[in-house]
């Protein structure tokens, strides 16, 4: 007797226990747990990316539909994240704080943040991303706003290779092809190359195409070909 009612404790304390353990095949007790961790990724994720696509989408805008020269609509895109970045620093200030001072956080904070990167994505070229030390040296010929959005992508894909910058006639020869009198690569009546070549070889499929699904989104345009080697084409229009 004694045998059978210390078993019969065992079970009443083992189904007790049973249920209180998450058993890891019934995900309905994860669901809530994951769907907000997905919502909270999703969120921050779009807040870390408004900024710059702020930056590249309204300066290309700016440029090719409303009449602004390039340096003109860059400045127009960058006031736009300036309001985007100032948003961000006065909901910081005041959950910290309690306080928002606009024109401190816009002097302090936004203005150098927006200033540093556009200087950063204008002038700046890692030996990493470019074919050659030539395509290097070309890269200030870029016209302004390509060589932002190309700068913004390359913070997030640091494999990206460019291949190609400006060219000219004698250069189709050389390379075994034909002149292409309309290429966006010659020097345009704006003083800037409109076009690079990018490295497709050796990269998976799904990064070439998140590749250009970024430049059409930024207003762009996208070719992929073969001419001497697989590659991708990305052109700013004419307007």
């Amino acid at each position: 007797m004694a045998i059978r009612k210390l078993k019969l404790a065992a079970l009443r304390e083992w189904e007790r226990l049973e249920r209180r353990i998450v058993v890891p095949g019934d995900l309905r007790q994860w669901r809530p747990l994951t769907r907000r961790t997905l919502v909270l990724a999703g969120k921050l994720g779009l807040l870390a990316v408004l900024p710059f696509f702020v930056l590249v989408r309204g300066s290309v805008f700016l440029y090719l539909h409303s009449g602004y020269g390039p340096w003109l609509a860059l400045a127009g895109g960058a006031g736009c994240t300036l309001l985007v970045v100032t948003a961000y620093a006065a909901w910081v200030s005041h959950r910290l704080t309690g306080r928002v001072n606009v024109l401190v956080l816009v002097r302090r904070v936004a203005l150098p943040l927006v200033l540093a990167y556009c200087g950063y994505a204008l002038i700046y070229l890692s030996s990493g991303n470019a074919k050659s030390d030539q395509v290097r040296a070309y890269y200030g010929s870029l016209h302004p706003l390509l060589r932002v959005v190309l700068s913004t992508w390359i913070l997030v894909d640091k494999d990206i290779l460019i291949t190609d910058l400006a060219r000219r006639r004698t250069d189709y020869a050389a390379m075994g092809m034909r002149p292409n009198d309309g290429s966006l690569h010659y020097v345009q009546g704006d003083g800037y190359v409109h076009a690079v070549d990018l490295r497709t070889r050796g990269r998976s499929e799904v990064k070439d195409r998140l590749v250009q699904l970024y430049f059409w989104s930024a207003g762009l345009g996208t070719l992929r070909h073969v001419g001497t080697a697989d590659h991708l084409h990305v052109e700013l229009p004419l307007r």
